[in-house]
Parts: structure tokens; sequence; C-alpha cells
């Protein structure tokens, strides 16, 4: 059997960094419930889920018997007077403190949430954009940490077009996020097989196809989505998560997958329920699929 690194995300349990999302579970909670699922291993979730300070937050994580992966940070890399640096090495401090390796950077807009407007990028925007983020890469790598970047709906860089601006104009690598890339317009099963070189960390999400082209045509919000059931638990929905896993796998991928399906819930389940069901099911499913390589 192929032996493959599997990691949770807090947002799998409706943890996230977007106002007003929902009920914020708990770190000591989530912590456990990924535990019981035996991932030995996390992304830090939004900003304050886990401590600020590094010490601290390696703490947390070390008494909870959790591997540190990294995690999801959002940053502006577009505008000339906004220098994306300072904050990166601010938080990469709790990397070096905790060990984490994988820093997946989202293309913030600026804007609140996900479901406003950006704006576009000329020649000379995509030129700064790909220029922080090598920047930004030749950090991270400096200090042994690998930066990714993460097509994201509602962020600069989230349409087929924009990732291969990308791809063009910046050797950084990306997490392959198989709902957002889907949902943006890139089929994520041939991003997986033409750019396996190119990717170097995982977020495994299933997607309902049909609720999906609602939030595409603009029928319904991203966050509205969500909550008519966008996101389904691995192996449910249209996105072929089995075909990603193996090919990446195949070509000697070595990153994390992480299992993450974006969730909102609006109160504290009971024991046992809530997020707990449906990351079980996406757990046994990929164990099932490396199972069969």
């Amino acid at each position: 059997m192929a032996t493959v690194k599997i990691a949770g995300a807090p947002i799998s349990w409706g943890v996230c960094e977007v106002p007003n999302w929902g009920h914020q579970m708990s770190p000591e909670r989530v912590l456990k419930e990924m535990a019981d699922l035996g991932l030995g291993a996390t992304e830090f979730g939004p900003e304050g889920f886990l401590p600020i300070d590094p010490a601290a937050r390696a703490k947390v994580l070390r008494d909870h018997g959790m591997e540190a992966v990294g995690g999801f940070f959002p940053v502006i890399m577009h505008r000339a007077d906004v220098d994306p640096l300072p904050k990166v090495q601010q938080e990469l401090e709790a990397y070096v403190a905790s060990g984490a390796k994988t820093l997946v950077l989202s293309a913030d807009t600026g804007l609140e949430g996900y479901d406003t407007k950006r704006e576009a990028l000329d020649e000379a925007g995509w030129q700064l954009f790909n220029q922080n983020l090598d920047r930004i890469k030749d950090y991270a790598a400096s200090l042994g940490i690998t930066a990714v970047l993460h097509p994201h709906v509602g962020t600069m860089v989230e349409t087929e077009d924009d990732i291969n601006h990308v791809l063009a104009g910046s050797s950084i690598k990306f997490c392959l996020d198989t709902g957002h890339m889907l949902i943006g317009g890139t089929d994520p099963v041939a991003f997986a097989r033409n750019h396996a070189d190119r990717v170097a960390h995982s977020h495994l999400k299933d997607v309902n196809l049909e609720v999906a082209k609602r939030v595409q045509s603009g029928e319904i919000t991203y966050y509205q989505g969500i909550l008519q059931g966008m996101y389904v638990p691995l192996g449910e929905g249209d996105v072929d998560v089995r075909s990603i896993v193996t090919d990446l796998v195949k070509s000697g991928y070595d990153g994390w997958f992480a299992l993450e399906q974006d969730n909102v819930i609006n109160s504290e389940p009971g024991l046992g329920e809530g997020p707990l069901a449906d990351a079980k099911k996406s757990v046994d499913f990929i164990r099932s699929v490396v199972s069969s390589l």
C-alpha cells in the first residue's frame, strides 16, 4: 500500500476567518476529534484559532499530539502600497517554533468575505503580484518552509486565466484545492495530471456540482452555496478525487492531503455529532483509495 500523509483542516469543523461565518468550535474539541479520526496533523486554521504567540501555538499542538502542517494564510500581494513580506515574516515565526513546513498563501483581495467583486489585474499588476509571490517563496525557503499558492473563490487567483498567469509568471508551487479549482473553472483532474510538478500541497474536497453551478452563475453567493450543501464528503460528489489522488501519488507527490470540506455550523454540536461524521466519511474514503494503489 502506498504511504501518504493525511491532515485535517479546521474549516471542516466550521472554523473560518470570515466574520459572522457561523459558530466557531474550540481548538480543544477540533483537535481532539481530528486525533480520534487518526489524523496526527493539522493546518493552523484562521488567525486567532490557535495562539498567536509562536511558543504557545506549538505547545497547544504538542499537548494534543498533533503535528503542525502550516496553514491557510490570506495576504494582499497585488497592491503597490502594500508590502506583504513583513506580515509573512511575522507569521512564519510560529512555523519555525512548531516545525510547520507549508505556508498556504491566499491572494487576499483586501475586501471582506468571498462574495465582493474584486478588481481585475492588468499586466503590470500581474507582474507585481508574481514578484511578491517569488519574494515570499524565497524567504520561506530560507527557513526550510515551502510556500504554495491556493487558488480560491473570491480571491485574486480564482479562474483558470488567473492560474495560467501564475504558472507563467512565477515559480511558486500550488495548493491543489479540488473544490475551489472546479468552481473557478479549472479542471482539477487535468491540473493534477498536467502540472504535478507544480503541486506541493493538496486540499481535498468534493463538490455537488448542481449547487456549484448556481454559485458560478451568481444566482447564489459562495456562502449560500456552502449552506445549501455545495461541499460533501469525499466520494459523494462530482469531483473525481480518486483519480487526482492516484495521479499525484504515482507522480511521486509527497506533500500533505488535507481533508477540507468547507463547513458552516450554527451551534455547538453534541459529542460525536456535527462535522465529525462527514470528516470520518472523507478519511475512510481517502484511505480506501490509498489501499488500492
